[in-house]
């Protein structure tokens, strides 16, 4: 992996952490676009370390939310367990699923599809503007979250519908959604590092360092961005988006257009 290739991965994970559109689905894309290999351990490595970068930019935006008390992590502490205990358990099967374009084109098919229909399912929701998550709310986003390990499917998107079930309105939902990703993505980012700490040399810190910092930068202003623009106008056109793009890739592989799919 070059600078280059470790610039154009990790703009493209800072603009796609916080949309529901599958950050890890477009880096897989991106990284078949720019001829990686999807086996390279370090490759997969990165793909999910500099998620991290972009997750910091949260803490800064929310500081005052990370100081406000203390069940405030154990909420997170909560919703965040499920995905833990699960992603133990399907490390290995999940390591194979990164590799395959195949699957996040079907998943962003399917996911756009309910996309395109979950501002009419959860209405009511808007009307609600005071909402406090309680422990349940944060237990069953966890599981929502869970879905998030197959690529393609957005933790972004399954974490939100999640707090959408929970009767909790677009803005709550997604700024609860971005508060999960910080102990979710410490944690993967942590167990990547460990578990391939042979192959990091002095470049691929270097990189990985470099990957974070312009992850964090990027994604400081498409959290912005993102919140304004769904307590505006909802989900409908990321819905579009992903069907388009999945089946635009679909159509490719279909056509005999490599991508070096595992």
């Amino acid at each position: 992996m070059s600078w280059i290739h470790a610039l154009i991965i990790a703009i493209v994970e800072g603009i796609t952490e916080f949309l529901p559109i599958s950050s890890t689905g477009h880096m897989i894309i991106t990284e078949k676009l720019l001829g990686l290999d999807a086996n390279d351990s370090f490759i997969q490595a990165f793909i999910v370390n500099i998620q991290f970068g972009a997750i910091l930019s949260v803490v800064v935006i929310y500081f005052k939310k990370f100081i406000q008390s203390w069940e405030f992590y154990w909420k997170l502490l909560v919703a965040f367990l499920p995905a833990a205990f699960i992603g133990l358990l399907l490390d290995k099967y999940i390591e194979k699923l990164l590799g395959s374009v195949a699957v996040v084109a079907t998943m962003l098919v399917l996911g756009g599809i309910i996309l395109v229909f979950v501002d009419k399912w959860f209405i009511k929701n808007e009307q609600i503007e005071e909402q406090k998550v309680t422990y349940k709310n944060a237990l069953v986003i966890g599981f929502f979250q869970v879905l998030a390990m197959i690529p393609g499917v957005s933790r972004s998107a399954a974490t939100i519908i999640g707090g959408q079930t929970q009767k909790l309105n677009r803005k709550n939902a997604a700024e609860f959604s971005f508060f999960l990703a910080v102990p979710t993505m410490f944690a993967a980012s942590g167990y990547k590092l460990l578990e391939n700490y042979k192959i990091i040399d002095a470049h691929n810190i270097g990189l990985l360092i470099f990957g974070n910092v312009i992850s964090f930068i990027v994604a400081l202003f498409a959290i912005k961005t993102f919140i304004a623009f769904l307590t505006k106008n909802g989900f409908k056109v990321f819905g579009y988006y992903r069907i388009v793009i999945g089946l635009i890739i679909i159509v490719l592989l279909l056509s005999g257009y490599s991508l070096n799919i595992v």
